[in-house]
């Protein structure tokens, strides 16, 4: 049974997405300052995308954080997680040269990683049969808010920015009076970074004092004979044909629309600037707005979800990013109306997107024993391969998005693709006991 006080759990952890898409835009909208202070090439660039929390370090965190969450429970995650994601924003903060910066990135990302299947299981498990849905788009709405708090504070804190004076004294305590502009420059950069520092040591200590989810509880004294490893979960998971399909399933539907949404999330000022021609601080705006469209979609889908149709939704959220790159194709960006259709198209997707069902689904249709884990190993999959799909597209697009409209076509495909298995595949489970999917899909012994 999920406990009465679902609500304020799931705002703990999903303080977790928060850190999460913060990381990945903090990270993007400081690519220019770090590039001229350190003298980073395209290839740096890329390289530090290709390891972030956006792809390869949120990969590698999520396998090894999922099947820990199964082994060792949900709360033993939310004890010590966010204490490696500190240490990584920290390197971040103190960089003075490319290696530390780069390893700032991967620390960061791996316990991105880490706690992402922990935390969906969590707010599943701890959810009450009739707002489940609810709760997963609560997180999503966190995942959204991130960005837009950390785009704020880049525009803000950015040379010409509003606060950009304090920044330059900050520098002054710092580093003295007359160092290059490049040198005080990215301590912008810097202080977006200590914002995520203090939001995740508030978060770890909220989510410390969060009890163990009982359904794990639950199965633990169950099996407290067994006390199965990592890899005898693997192998479990891997010997059941149900949960290899769903694994399939899952994970397509996850991959073909983070191929795409990947790329935005990096990306995406920098599309509007070349592509679309307009300024940094028109393409940060724009970003800022369509984030707060995605933000307000989600919380009218957490409305609806456990309500209506998941399909119904899942098709809505799909049709409105497959017409935004449409926009690509047949309007173009390179005036406003085309660039603003594609904005807003994008950000009403977001709110309806299939990460969302990804997070409910994958916490509902696999048992309690192997659940983390099963999650964990789809978002490895998944962010690896969009690591790689990530530096593929550089070389797409192009150097002035000159191969936009090809890497648009591409887009169009792997949504549709999405779209497709989404609703061949999709399960009929709102409103219904988590115990009672497993013992439909799995039988007595799971």
């Amino acid at each position: 049974m999920a406990n009465s006080g679902s609500l304020k759990s799931t705002i703990a952890v999903s303080l977790t997405n928060y850190l999460d898409a913060g990381a990945i835009v903090a990270g993007a909208s400081g690519l220019t300052l770090w590039q001229n202070y350190l003298g980073l090439s395209e290839v740096h660039l890329g390289w530090l995308n290709f390891i972030s929390a956006n792809c390869l370090g949120a990969a590698v965190g999520a396998i090894i954080g999922g099947f820990l969450a199964d082994k060792y429970g949900r709360k033993f995650i939310f004890t010590y997680n966010l204490l490696v994601y500190m240490t990584g924003v920290l390197l971040i903060m103190l960089s003075m040269n490319f290696p530390m910066l780069l390893c700032g990135f991967l620390i960061t990302g791996i316990s991105v990683g880490v706690g992402v299947p922990a935390s969906w299981t969590y707010i599943s498990e701890s959810s009450e049969v009739n707002n489940r849905g609810r709760n997963i788009c609560i997180s999503q709405m966190s995942w959204g808010i991130g960005p837009m708090v950390i785009l704020l504070l880049g525009m803000l804190f950015a040379p010409g920015g509003y606060l950009f004076g304090w920044v330059e004294q900050v520098a002054q305590l710092f580093i003295g009076m007359g160092q290059p502009e490049h040198v005080v420059n990215v301590f912008s950069s810097r202080i977006v970074f200590l914002s995520l520092f203090i939001v995740a040591f508030i978060a770890w200590n909220l989510q410390r004092q969060l009890q163990e989810s009982a359904e794990f509880t639950k199965g633990q004294s169950e099996g407290a004979e067994k006390k199965p490893g990592v890899i005898d979960n693997i192998k479990v998971l891997f010997s059941n044909s149900i949960a290899v399909k769903t694994v399939c399933f899952l994970a397509t539907i996850y991959l073909t629309w983070n191929l795409v949404a990947s790329v935005m999330g990096f990306f995406q000022p920098h599309i509007y600037e070349t592509a679309g021609g307009v300024t940094n601080e028109q393409a940060n705006w724009m970003n800022f707005i369509q984030w707060f469209i995605i933000v307000g979609v989600t919380f009218c889908t957490s409305k609806l979800i456990d309500k209506t149709s998941h399909k119904a939704i899942y098709v809505f959220g799909l049709v409105a990013a497959l017409c935004a790159w449409l926009v690509i194709v047949t309007i173009g960006v390179n005036g406003p109306a085309g660039l603003w259709a594609f904005a807003i198209l994008w950000g009403v997707q977001g709110g309806a997107s299939p990460q969302i069902f990804y997070a409910l689904w994958g916490s509902e249709l696999f048992p309690a024993k192997f659940r983390a884990g099963a999650q964990g190993l789809m978002f490895f999959i998944v962010r690896g391969l969009s690591a790689l799909w990530g530096l593929v597209f550089t070389y797409i697009y192009g150097d002035n998005g000159e191969g936009f409209t090809i890497a648009a076509y591409c887009m169009i495909a792997l949504l549709l693709i999405s779209l497709v298995v989404g609703v061949i595949g999709a399960p009929n489970t709102r409103g219904r006991a988590l115990e009672d999917i497993t013992k439909e899909r799995y039988g007595e012994d799971y």
